[in-house]
């Protein structure tokens, strides 16, 4: 026996249940099962109501998921494409430039570890966290190799 058909808002619901949405992805996600009469936007505007959608939350999560690997500019990118804008993008760079140059060190140390010994290994380097998203200062810092916490 096939699985009942779920409702717009019982889809919803599930997507929201797995990770945190924007709800321009959200809506996206909901438009493809939203049939004629059904509104995307009305059943969005409920969700936020409840307090179930929450770009506030969505910001969050994201940046705890990506800050790690990735530099300011490239998290930005990413809330920027699901429609995070104004005040709240402001805020949140502010918040990410206090520590880029620490995470890009992390990053660094955990992919290279030791100081290029040649002009090629630092132009790659430098490649790969300017890839990531980070600045070319947070990059120069974390390629000249931090001292370890027992050296200090």
């Amino acid at each position: 026996m096939p699985a009942p058909q779920l409702s717009l808002k019982g889809r919803a619901l599930r997507f929201l249940s797995m990770r945190e949405h924007s709800r321009l992805e959200l809506g996206r996600k909901l438009a493809r099962y939203a049939e004629e009469g059904d509104d995307v936007e009305a059943l969005l505007d409920f969700l936020e109501k409840n307090n179930w959608l929450s770009q506030e939350r969505f910001a969050e999560s994201l940046i705890n998921r990506k800050a790690g690997r990735f530099g300011n500019s490239r998290v930005m990118a990413e809330l920027q494409s699901h429609g995070v804008t104004g005040e709240a993008l402001a805020e949140i760079k502010a918040e990410l430039a206090d520590s880029e140059t620490t995470r890009a060190i992390e990053v660094w140390r955990r992919k290279f570890g030791t100081v290029a010994a040649d002009a090629a290994e630092r132009a790659k380097q430098m490649r790969f966290l300017l890839q990531r998203g980070f600045s070319q200062r947070a990059a120069r810092i974390a390629m000249q190799g931090a001292p370890d916490d027992d050296e200090l």
